[in-house]
């Protein structure tokens, strides 16, 4: 059996028996007199064999020129619909400016007139 294995087991048997994984890993570690982060390790390495779960990403496919263009196809289509969601955002901030305008220009004459009354009394 390999120490990964060992810690494998180990660490499942605590996790099986109520403990968390993080406090499994402390409790392994101080058994092995180890850092966490190597118990951590030795356990996902040999999980990632045995049971095939978090296994690495599959390894890219040969770059041939019908791939190529099928990304560069994707791409072009992601810029498409970032310059609609740009446009969209562009069209809402000018709505608000508008409203925003448009409440100003309708107090003006109110807000104006309040400022020179108080004005006036200060004369």
């Amino acid at each position: 059996m390999t120490k990964a294995q060992e810690v494998y087991e180990k660490v499942t048997t605590l996790i099986d028996g109520g403990m968390s994984r993080p406090d499994a890993f402390k409790q392994v570690a101080a058994e092995y007199e180890q850092p966490v982060n190597s118990i951590r390790g030795s356990f996902y390495s040999y999980s990632r064999g045995a049971t095939g779960i978090g296994s690495s990403r599959p390894r890219r496919r040969e770059t041939t020129p019908e791939s190529a263009l099928a990304d560069a196809r994707a791409a072009l289509e992601r810029s498409i619909e970032a310059i609609d969601r740009e446009v969209e955002v562009a069209s809402e901030r000018a709505a608000e400016a508008t409203a925003e305008a448009k409440a100003l220009t309708d107090s003006a004459n109110e807000r104006k007139a309040a400022i020179t009354e108080r004005l006036e009394a200060l004369k």
